[in-house]
């Protein structure tokens, strides 16, 4: 059994983690830590687990007790954590903050559908960002091809889950609700994770724009908070040379070993995939600018999902361990 322990235990990542880990056959949780709610139940904060298990919060860990440490603080806490404590030899860390997505301390950027065989073979994980996973899964396969080659046009709406547990004027039910809002338009996080690694796949896509000589990235990202839980659709526009066939084909070919993502020529909705790992990426060609939509569960394939699967690819386990989740009907 793979002995995992979770810190920053009380969030919305950190709970869909639980949600996968407790049924997952190869798992053993060993600690959950939370100083906040020590020696409450998990189910005493993610009321989804009653019934599932009677394993309490702890306000201690012990790192030499575990394989895996799944870290699912705020972002700039992994860090801080790392300063102040020594990391055993041979221990699995999956990071689901952004501390380390630019690859440093010997992380690796944690997409498996780019980058399996290095996650395969790591000892620390980045997991991406949610709004990073969507977009980028839209254009893997372009950036591979070298045919990014113009600015990228992106608006991706998110659930309320994206904003985290602790609650602020933008996620309050009354305001959220029947509602909609811009934010961080052109300037979203995501941004400089996602303009590295494109740029990595494709050079000359880097230098189309970079933010150092002032011109922004080359990705025009305008994030919306959409008035759901959680869910994330993205509508990608960029020029593309193929034609709709040869699009559907490049897309199709790339995914054919994707265990969670799934290439579709008809229009996608958000509740094909929320409460599953899964991403669909569906493609429309219109004149020479092919529109890409791309949905993702941003708590799942977004966020903890990946996670899991990434734990799974470094143990050499199935991808899809664990991960079997199915898509309401309704």
């Amino acid at each position: 059994m793979i002995k995992v322990g979770i810190l920053g235990g009380a969030g919305y990542t950190a709970g869909e983690l639980l949600r996968i880990l407790v049924n997952h056959p190869e798992v053993e949780i060993v600690f959950v830590h939370s100083t906040s709610n020590a020696g409450n139940h998990l189910y005493d904060v993610h009321g989804g687990l009653f019934g599932d298990t009677d394993l309490c919060f702890s306000d201690s860990y012990d790192l030499d007790a575990v394989d895996v440490l799944f870290l699912c603080s705020a972002h700039g806490k992994s860090r801080e954590f790392w300063e102040q404590n020594a990391c055993p030899a041979g221990l699995i860390i999956v990071d689901l903050a952004q501390d380390y997505r630019d690859e440093s301390d010997g992380y690796v950027y944690g997409l498996p559908e780019w980058q399996r065989e290095r996650i395969r073979a790591a000892r620390k994980i980045a997991n991406p960002g949610c709004f990073a996973t969507a977009i980028q899964l839209a254009l893997l396969p372009l950036a591979h091809a070298g045919l990014l080659q113009s600015t990228v046009h992106v608006t991706a709406l998110t659930g309320s889950t994206g904003a985290g547990v602790k609650p602020s004027a933008t996620t309050h039910f009354s305001w959220r609700t029947d509602n909609l809002s811009t934010y961080k338009v052109f300037e979203h996080q995501h941004l400089i994770e996602i303009c590295r690694n494109l740029g990595l796949i494709q050079p000359s896509f880097a230098a189309l724009c970079h933010p150092e000589c002032g011109e922004g990235y080359p990705v025009r990202f305008v994030p919306m908070r959409g008035d759901f839980a959680r869910g994330i659709f993205a509508s990608v526009t960029v020029d593309c040379p193929l034609d709709g066939e040869a699009a559907l084909k490049l897309y199709r070919d790339f995914y054919a070993d994707a265990a969670f993502t799934y290439v579709s020529d008809r229009p996608v909705d958000l509740k094909q995939v929320v409460n599953t790992n899964k991403c669909i990426v569906a493609l429309e060609k219109h004149g020479d600018t092919l529109v890409i939509s791309s949905v993702i569960d941003n708590l799942l394939k977004g966020a903890s999902g990946q996670a899991v699967q990434n734990m799974n690819l470094i143990c050499g386990l199935p991808e899809t361990t664990g991960l079997k989740l199915k898509a309401s009907a309704f």
